[in-house]
Parts: structure tokens; sequence; C-alpha cells
């Protein structure tokens, strides 16, 4: 016999319906046949990301790439995994049925604000959007759109926002009487590299975030400074300009660009495309979150938590994050929620694509 209830608890909140019975574990899932179902995962744009999402779907047994949509013609994309179909982005809608999550793999200065909500009622969908300041109002567009289809939508999941975020989360929930920071790099940032490239008479172009070293170092000895924006990080870009194009005119653009370089102290260097295939072909990343904090009856007690992360490849990692994403997704359309959710909104459990007891014993 199998029982259902609500789960006592902030998931109950949402209705998640939660059914016991011998064969189910602690996460509330009916035993190894649901545990393992393959996830069809669909890639929307086979960039550096969508190729990084690729390249995760293989190393893990329970998700299968059935499906490649690209906005260039589909005959020029030669994807790595054989037997994968690439189809035109136009006909995302003629697949609804073939995919189980489609990861968005755009950009967050154009691509993703429209992409997202346009396909959030069609698909349990994934993306990294990245753009700190604007989530709140990203997640609201996304979410009227998945509830409106039915389905879930797993926003600004990558490394920051994303690990990052759960970093900061933690261990706010642990030392509420503190101060958090958060350095990036050094690294190239894909969504500023991007949005350089967005401007008029670049060809190319690599951004660098560079942390401080006088304010690193003062957070980590627990000193608790008070750091504006452009005290913590400054930015590097380099910059392959169409030929003619008004360099005064892209630097300006650059420097001035809201969300982005505005309020950091930011250096432009127009370099050849030689010269950036040369020095700059790779996309490192990395950083640290930290957390400052105070313990006792008068605060005598001073800790400092620190999560980091040092990247050989950012398109790669954040691949990887999505995938792990998109396991939550299915998982959480299959057990009835809908509606955007970010990495706050799930268990870490439904990341995994190991089994409750499997955890516990193994990582608990």
């Amino acid at each position: 016999m199998r029982w259902g209830f609500l789960g006592v608890d902030q998931r109950a909140l949402t209705g998640r319906v939660i059914f016991v019975d011998d064969r189910c574990d602690t996460y509330g899932r009916i035993g190894e046949e649901q545990h393992m179902t393959k996830t069809r995962i669909g890639i929307l744009g086979y960039g550096n990301l969508g190729r990084g999402v690729e390249l995760s779907c293989r190393q893990n047994d329970d998700l299968e790439l059935v499906a490649l949509f690209t906005r260039r013609d589909p005959a020029s994309v030669k994807p790595l995994t054989e037997d994968v179909a690439v189809y035109s982005a136009d006909d995302l809608a003629a697949h609804v049925n073939d995919v189980d999550v489609l990861i968005l793999c755009g950009g967050s200065a154009r691509d993703l604000p429209e992409q997202t909500p346009a396909y959030a009622g069609l698909f349990n969908v994934v993306d990294s959007f990245d753009t700190h300041a604007n989530i709140p109002a990203h997640f609201a567009n996304v979410d009227a759109a998945a509830k409106e289809g039915g389905k879930v939508a797993v926003i600004s999941a990558g490394w920051d926002p994303g690990m990052f975020s759960l970093a900061r989360l933690y261990a706010n929930c642990i030392l509420p009487e503190g101060a958090d920071y958060t350095f990036w790099g050094r690294g190239v940032s894909q969504g500023h590299s991007d949005a350089i490239r967005r401007i008029e008479g670049v060809a190319d172009a690599r951004q660098y975030t560079v942390p401080v070293p006088a304010a690193l170092e003062s957070v980590r000895a627990g000193r608790n400074p008070q750091l504006a924006t452009r005290e913590k990080h400054t930015r590097e870009c380099f910059v392959v300009a169409e030929e003619g194009a008004d360099l005064a005119a892209i630097e300006k653009a650059i420097v001035e660009m809201p969300n982005y370089f505005a309020d950091y102290d930011t250096t432009v260097t127009f370099i050849s495309q030689e010269e950036l295939d040369r020095d700059h072909a790779g996309i490192p990343h990395g950083g640290s979150v930290i957390r400052s904090g105070l313990t006792g009856e008068n605060g005598e007690h001073r800790h400092v938590v620190e999560f980091s992360l040092k990247l050989d490849s950012n398109p790669e990692f954040t691949g990887s994050v999505l995938t792990a994403c998109a396991r939550a997704a299915h998982r959480l359309s299959r057990e009835g929620q809908t509606g955007c959710k970010t990495m706050f909104d799930s268990a870490p459990a439904d990341l995994s694509s190991k089994g409750g007891e499997e955890l516990r014993a193994e990582m608990l």
C-alpha cells in the first residue's frame, strides 16, 4: 500500500507530494526505477558553453544528449557525440516530446532574457543567466512562463551565480553575524567577453576579472574591511577591432557599460586577432566566496569560511553545473512542481545521480 502526504517542511508550502512505501528512499523517490530513468537533454546554442554541456553529458550515464539546436545552418554544426541530431532553433517547438530538459547556452546580455521565458512554457529548461542585478526580474518573467506551461525552469545555474550562491547561503546560515566577500578571477568572464563582442565594431574580445591583492589579503585575515566595488576587482579587456572601427567609441562603450564595467577600473587594450589567438585562447577562471563572522557571548571568536574554485575551463565547469541542474529540474518536474527555481530550491540530493542510500554511505 502507498500513502501520500505533504512533507512537514518548507517544500510542503509548494505542495510537494512525498510517497512513502517500502520502496521509497529518504528523498521521497520511488526506488531505483525512477532513479535510473535517463534524462534526455537538448542543447540550444553550440558554442563554448554548449560543448561544455555536451562533454558533461558524456560523463553521466543517467543523461542522454538527444538533440542540438542552433541558429546557424545545422549542416555546419558537427557535434562531438556520434548520432546526435542537429536542428534549427526555429524547429524547437516540434521537439517538445523528444527532450526532457532543454539547456540554454546563450549569453546573458541578449539571449537568455528572451530565450528562457520563450521556451520555459514548452520545455523544462536550465540557463546560466549571470547578470546578478537583473536576476529578480528574470526570475519573475521565467516563473510566469513556466507555470503557464506546467514546466520547471532552473535559472542562474553555474558557479557564480550557482555554486558560489550556495556557499554564501550556507555560510550566512551558520554565521549570522558577519560580512560576505566574493572575489572572481584572475580569469576570463564569458558573459563579459560576450557583452564586449556585441559592441559595434568589435570582431573578438576577452575580458579578465582580476582581484585586488590587498583587498583579498585583508578579507582572509578576518579584518572585515568595508570595500567598494571598485576596490575589490579590476577588469582587463583585450579587444580585436574590425577594420576601420572607431576605437575611442568602442573603449567608451566598454568602460561605461552598466552592470558590467561602469563600476570598475577597466583597461582596454586593442590587439590583433593573431595576438588574441596566441595569448588568450584559454578560458580559465575561478575565485573565492568568503564569510567572516563572529561567535561567542561578546563576539570574541572570529571565523573565516572560504569556498574557492580554480578552473582550467570555465565553460566546461559551468556546463557540468548545468547538467546537474538539468537532472534536478527533471526530477522536480516528475514530482509535479512547476515554475522557476534556482539552486536554492532543490535539495543537494536532487543534483546527484546517486540514490539516497549511496549518498549516505559515501558522502555523509
